[in-house]
């Protein structure tokens, strides 16, 4: 199984991401995540979006220092003032071609105005 499309973002993991067992911080792919979901959703709502909710992640299998980490984000709604978007993380080893489906989540957004508040999303 590979990802579909073209990844959000790509990030190397690196030494000062680890846990004491030397794995990356499962917080730290999951800021990763929010990113990499985070710009596809501000795209989409022309301005700024907040994080609301993060549902369902599991973790498949470590992340290790050196890996390259792709995000993959797919828009699977659209409200009046929300985005829902599924969101994947793959690493891929540096010297490697194969990639993994390291965990997946859906996050949802909220399009916000300058002072914070809930606006329309506008799609143009």
């Amino acid at each position: 199984m590979t990802p579909d499309g073209q990844p959000a973002i790509r990030v190397t993991a690196m030494p000062a991401d680890t846990n004491a067992n030397g794995d990356i911080f499962g917080g730290w792919l999951m800021s990763q995540m929010d990113m990499g979901a985070g710009l596809v959703a501000a795209r989409l709502a022309h301005g700024r979006v907040a994080t609301v909710a993060m549902d369902g992640m599991q973790f498949h299998q470590p992340v290790g220092v050196g890996d390259e980490v792709s995000v993959y984000c797919e828009v699977t709604k659209v409200g009046r003032t929300s985005i829902t978007i599924s969101t994947e993380a793959w690493r891929r080893h540096r010297f490697d071609e194969v990639q993994f489906k390291v965990t997946e989540a859906v996050f949802t957004f909220v399009a916000i105005d300058d002072a914070g508040r809930p606006r329309s999303v506008n799609q143009e």
